[in-house]
């Protein structure tokens, strides 16, 4: 006996379905996309720096919101492949590197005076969600560091976390570091997932981490 698609199914398979039909590697552009369409904050001719790249999603999307007089960099541990490689524009670039370990080499290469920092990391999940989401929280300190160094003032940040003990630790950082904070949950995200998003609108001059 067949068993009936459950609606999340149906929901998940509707953006996969999406991602591919609209030549983008992963579903996880249309996160992207609903915080772009309510928020604006990747504007033309923007500097974007993107934390965790791969497989190229927010990269692509990124780069044709910036358009041909913005520039965006990806930095993540895994290459793009070849594929998504071929399609990058002529604004964006990749670079293969830790960001919880950027060194001076990866630090020259990328260079500062971003306009934009988006992070949609996320940790290898062990099934435990107090590990997972502490996991999650490192890599968060990580991208909003990076950012600290690398925006300018008045600068925008989105980053990506799992719910847990220290989401509000995460928060109150970002509210100490931007003028004004949003907490966001695509429509796209799983409906199990405990993943959410941060945005930070304003970046300040002084260091806040």
């Amino acid at each position: 006996m067949k068993r009936k698609k459950s609606k999340h199914n149906r929901r998940v398979d509707h953006y996969a379905l999406k991602a591919k039909k609209e030549h983008f590697p992963a579903r996880s552009v249309y996160k992207l996309k609903e915080i772009q369409q309510k928020y604006k904050i990747i504007k033309k001719g923007d500097r974007v720096l993107d934390l965790g790249c791969s497989p190229g999603s927010w990269l692509l999307y990124a780069a044709d919101l910036a358009g041909k007089g913005g520039e965006v960099a990806g930095v993540d541990l895994k290459p793009l492949s070849n594929e998504i490689s071929m399609k990058l524009p002529s604004n964006a670039r990749m670079y293969v590197g830790d960001v919880l370990s950027v060194g001076d080499e990866l630090s020259k290469l990328i260079g500062k005076n971003y306009n934009v920092v988006i992070s949609d990391m996320a940790p290898a999940t062990t099934g435990s969600k107090s590990v997972d989401a502490a996991r999650s929280f490192e890599l968060c300190r990580a991208a909003l560091a990076t950012a600290q160094d690398v925006l300018t003032p008045g600068g925008a940040f989105i980053c990506k976390i799992f719910q847990g003990e220290d989401f509000k630790i995460f928060l109150d950082l970002v509210k100490t570091g931007f003028n004004k904070q949003k907490i966001f949950k695509p429509e796209s995200s799983r409906k199990a997932s405990k993943e959410i998003y941060i945005i930070g609108f304003g970046k300040r001059c002084e260091p806040f981490i």
